[in-house]
């Protein structure tokens, strides 16, 4: 599991930007800023191991990815909840339940949901958006 980046020169600076987790970093070089990009996602992951790599595409495209898409999927369901100002309650009332628990299995990771289910647990938190998987041509 990867996400997508673009990575594009500001001023003096290279900033690497991860659109479906809102964030951006940057560095004194493209080098040092996809650097930034990768430790940035380990941090925001904050689980002991957790590591991350970054594939270089064209036209200012990268990817970050990890071995451990477990670990990203409760990064993407924390940080989409975050954003959003939900806490847990109100994430699992708009899935339905009763249970603050309900939502907060996955993102804990003590459940792995389903494609439909993470369809379903990205969609309470950001009603509004959708989330595009694609095949990647990046290596």
């Amino acid at each position: 599991m990867r996400f997508s980046g673009k990575i594009y020169k500001d001023g003096r600076f290279w900033l690497a930007e991860i659109p479906i987790l809102d964030a951006v970093t940057q560095g004194h070089t493209r080098k040092e800023a996809l650097e930034m990009a990768a430790d940035m996602v380990e941090t925001m992951a904050n689980k002991e191991g957790f590591r991350v790599e970054v594939f270089l595409g064209s036209g200012g495209e990268f990817e970050v990815g990890s071995t451990d898409p477990k670990a990203l999927i409760i990064l993407l369901l924390k940080r989409k909840r975050e954003l959003s100002g939900l806490s847990l309650s109100q994430a699992a009332e708009r899935l339905g339940a009763s249970s603050r628990n309900a939502y907060a299995r996955y993102e804990q990771g003590r459940s792995d949901p389903t494609v439909e289910k993470l369809n379903e647990l990205f969609h309470a938190v950001c009603p509004d958006a959708d989330f595009v998987i694609k095949e990647s041509a990046v290596a």
